[in-house]
């Protein structure tokens, strides 16, 4: 594109079809785009999003944010795009978290592996309650369109694959240590999400 900067473009991939299931049942929107809570784990969301190997393989990715500060509280990537990598996300969320005292909301939009019986049984057995986005308005989940959009526009783009371990690495690296602990966050006023957690538990003693 310029041979004297050695300059690039980046080219976004084309977006993977869904297979849509028959959904074994559908949630209200409980939260009708209020994206604040008071209390930590108290508000969850989750979304997947695609991902491509450098020969062309699509890997999904599965990742849980609290509302509270926008931390990323699971994040886990699958060859498929299925119940089982939703629940296992989930299970990684719910084993990261030491107290889990408030009655959880875990917010999606109606996605097959959401709104499937296995995902909806395992909630109910941990006793959270879904809330769901309504169809074809991706507002409705705003903070993981977000988080996705730094995803790909601040790692993925930028960078090659060749394989799951590489990918998984990156991935975990963004969620974990750059998203949570090191990236400014407009939400905290600045902070990062650890900081904002930090400084809210402080001020309420």
């Amino acid at each position: 594109m310029n041979k004297e900067l050695e300059l690039t473009s980046i080219v976004k991939r084309k977006k993977p079809g869904y297979k849509k299931g028959q959904p074994h049942k559908i949630f209200s929107n409980l939260l009708n785009q209020n994206f604040t809570t008071d209390k930590p784990n108290h508000v969850w969301c989750t979304d997947f999003t695609y991902l491509f190997l450098t020969d062309g393989s699509k890997r999904y990715n599965c990742t849980i944010l609290d509302l509270y500060d926008r931390s990323v509280i699971a994040s886990l990537n699958g060859k498929e795009i299925t119940n089982e990598l939703a629940i296992n996300t989930l299970k990684k969320a719910i084993a990261s978290q030491p107290k889990l005292t408030n009655k959880l909301i875990l917010h999606s939009d109606q996605g097959a592996q959401f709104t499937s019986k296995d995902f909806i049984d395992f909630c109910e057995s941990v006793n959270i309650q879904q809330s769901m986005s309504r169809a074809g308005c991706p507002f409705d989940n705003a903070p993981m369109e977000r988080y996705y959009n730094a995803l790909k526009n601040e790692l993925i783009h930028h960078y090659h694959y060749h394989n799951d371990e590489e990918l998984n690495k990156a991935i975990n690296n963004f969620a974990y240590v750059w998203y949570n602990h090191l990236r400014p966050h407009t939400y905290n006023e600045g902070f990062t999400p650890f900081e904002a957690r930090n400084r809210k538990s402080k001020i309420l003693g």
